[in-house]
């Protein structure tokens, strides 16, 4: 299984696979997505949801309202 390797964050395996599996390699997607959205991927805790949110913050990018 690839993982995730343009995130710059330090997820867990679970949340990489989570997004590997639904085709998301990068921070702009996860901010398309929106947060709801990918907080119901199986893998994707509170935990990665803080990390990603950071990382997408640090970029100047935030999730979408819609998800």
């Amino acid at each position: 299984m690839k993982t995730v390797k343009t995130f710059p964050l330090n997820l867990s395996q679970p949340a990489q696979r989570a997004l590997a599996n639904a085709g998301i390699t990068s921070l702009e997607q996860c901010a398309k997505m929106g947060e709801a959205a990918l907080a119901k991927l199986h893998g994707m805790g509170p935990n990665a949801l803080a990390k990603t949110r950071e990382a997408m913050k640090e970029k100047g990018l935030s999730f979408t309202t819609a998800g």
